[in-house]
């Protein structure tokens, strides 16, 4: 796989979705059940949008993909994600 960056990088993009700072909610893999800072994911810029990996087990936890005034997102991996308001 190429070079990844930390899930810090995902905070602009989500930032369109979430009135709250997604990169320091606590988020639980859906494969291995390893609770973690989203910015602690292996965040993937190369693919079409971003893509965020478990950094223990390598699971894909979250997509973005931008496409013109469209944003898809997809938390599919992720069983709970807790955010603080």
């Amino acid at each position: 796989m190429p070079n990844h960056l930390d899930g810090n990088a995902l905070a602009g993009v989500l930032a369109e979705v979430f009135t709250t700072d997604v990169t320091a909610a606590r988020a639980r893999c859906s494969s291995c059940g390893r609770t973690a800072p989203v910015a602690e994911a292996m965040v993937y810029p190369d693919a079409p949008g971003l893509v965020a990996r478990c950094a223990s087990c390598d699971h894909v936890l979250v997509v973005v993909v931008t496409a013109g005034e469209r944003l898809v997102l997809s938390l599919a991996g992720l069983d709970a994600i807790d955010l603080r308001v």
